[in-house]
């Protein structure tokens, strides 16, 4: 007879308050129905990150204006009053902004950033900023300098990354949702390894960060990461009442499935042809037979990008970390300490100088990229990708410990699939549909044309109703908090 497995060691803060077990949607109808206050939702909030600080994913926290806001402030949006987290590369008011790095100093910023002003306006009470590897130049929240984010499914595992602390504290219930942003898969990773959503949005959908404006091809889109489909729905549904992008059509109300059937195109192995793992295979056709099933067209196919697609993208990464190492004194007037800078940067600007007369190809090929991803939409409505070549890695895997090249192509390998979409700009989505052997989540993409998150959007609503997500609290669980009640 086979000896059951293990329990991993997990955590989540979920309890008997006033957040319950409410999504960030239900939360904010609860505040404004006065069944619960602004003070007794923050409270809650508060008392769910203390209780979940080993996973490290707060870099500061604002308990105390938190506080004072839910006290005498009349929070005005459709999330008023939800408390909620924003990632630790934008700036706000009087806060340090680290970006993850050691370099970077810590004097409080003069000026709140128009991302977080439109993340602000929907209504939440900022608790804290989240954590974030160096500069976001890597798929795991783990730091040279600090202690490493830790998935709460599994404590021993990666949290992904860059916006590793969101997911984890998400994923843990300390709060229903929480701000991050994508360069290369940084929402949609922490989504996929911490059983969320994480939707990356098309290029300009929201305001475009000010550092994001200078880049010759914009990687960058900010979002959220929530544990429903329609937290994600309505936060893009309020974004648009701040800021409509007139180049792309809107995204609107959407508040569940939609009546078409859909032309599925499903991709499971990269462009690279790498064949991806064999639980991460299972998720995804699990997933291609559960849409077949809700009557939707299924087909075999690939995304046209050139075998040099992975060159460029991690020459253009490198790039940027470049531009860090070189320009680190005009980029942060924080502060920067060159010195401080993390093994991962300096690697990649060192890559960068042995190659940077590719420069100039670089460039065009990725601006082209956009046109080349599209093609495959003349076929079909949407692609069904995973997120990641293979299962969550233990923390260390892709740890600054770690040399280089190994690191390198270690990461190569586990992001294969999210890059493209950062390139052309078109939107992806990772959804909580496969679980490892191990417990640990294991996410699923679907990638629609440019513009077109509502087809996402609905697609997603339709999964979910059909193949309700985990929540952390749904099991038995080994970890003991400090208190010595089980959480």
């Amino acid at each position: 007879m086979t000896a059951p497995s293990p329990i991993p060691p997990r955590l989540h803060a979920f309890r008997d308050d006033a957040l319950g077990t409410s999504d960030a949607t239900e939360l904010a109808q609860r505040l404004q129905k006065g069944e619960i206050t602004s003070t007794q939702a923050t409270e809650a909030a508060i008392a769910r990150l203390n209780a979940a600080s080993d996973l490290n994913g707060l870099v500061l926290n604002t308990f105390e204006d938190a506080r004072q806001r839910a006290a005498h402030t009349r929070f005005d949006g459709f999330f008023a009053g939800v408390p909620s987290l924003i990632k630790d590369n934008i700036d706000l008011q009087g806060l340090a902004t680290g970006h993850g790095s050691a370099a970077v100093g810590s004097k409080p910023m003069k000026q709140t950033s128009a991302l977080a002003k439109q993340y602000l306006a929907q209504g939440f009470n900022l608790l804290g900023k989240s954590t974030l590897p160096a500069f976001g130049f890597t798929a795991s929240t783990e730091m040279a300098h600090a202690p490493a984010t830790r998935n709460p499914w599994h404590l021993d595992h990666s949290a992904g990354g860059s916006s590793g602390g969101s997911a984890a504290l998400v994923a843990a219930g300390a709060v229903p949702i929480a701000h991050g942003n994508d360069g290369g898969g940084s929402i949609r990773i922490p989504a996929a390894v911490c059983g969320l959503v994480g939707l990356k949005c098309t290029r300009g959908r929201l305001v475009t960060q000010e550092a994001a404006k200078a880049l010759p091809v914009n990687i960058i889109s900010d979002g959220v990461l929530t544990r429903t489909v329609r937290d994600t729905a309505n936060f893009f549904m309020e974004a648009e009442k701040y800021y409509r992008n007139p180049k792309l059509p809107p995204v609107g109300q959407v508040d569940g499935p939609g009546q078409k059937r859909l032309r599925i195109g499903l991709m499971v192995d990269s462009i690279a042809g790498e064949p991806t793992c064999a639980q991460t295979r299972q998720a995804v056709e699990s997933t291609a037979r559960l849409l077949s099933d809700l009557g939707h067209k299924v087909e075999i196919a690939r995304i046209d990008l050139p075998q040099r697609f992975v060159d460029d993208f991690l020459l253009y990464w490198a790039m940027l970390a470049f531009f860090v190492s070189k320009f680190g004194r005009m980029l942060f007037p924080q502060g920067f300490e060159h010195h401080q800078l993390d093994p991962l940067t300096l690697g990649l600007a060192r890559y960068y100088r042995q190659r940077f007369l590719k420069t100039p190809g670089m460039l065009r090929q990725l601006r082209k990229s956009q046109a080349r991803y599209a093609e495959v939409f003349n076929q079909f409505d949407v692609m069904l990708t995973p997120v990641l070549a293979h299962t969550t890695p233990e923390l260390g895997f892709l740890g600054a410990a770690v040399d280089f090249d190994t690191q390198l192509e270690r990461l190569l390998r586990y992001t294969t699939f999210t890059p493209a979409n950062n390139a052309a700009g078109s939107p992806g989505i990772s959804l909580p549909l496969g679980q490892a052997n191990n417990g640990l989540p294991i996410g699923i993409q679907l990638n629609g044309r440019h513009g077109d998150e509502r087809t996402l959007l609905e697609l997603a609503f339709e999964l979910e109703s059909a193949q309700p997500f985990k929540r952390l609290d749904q099991f038995h669980l080994a970890h003991t908090a400090k208190n010595g009640d089980t959480v």
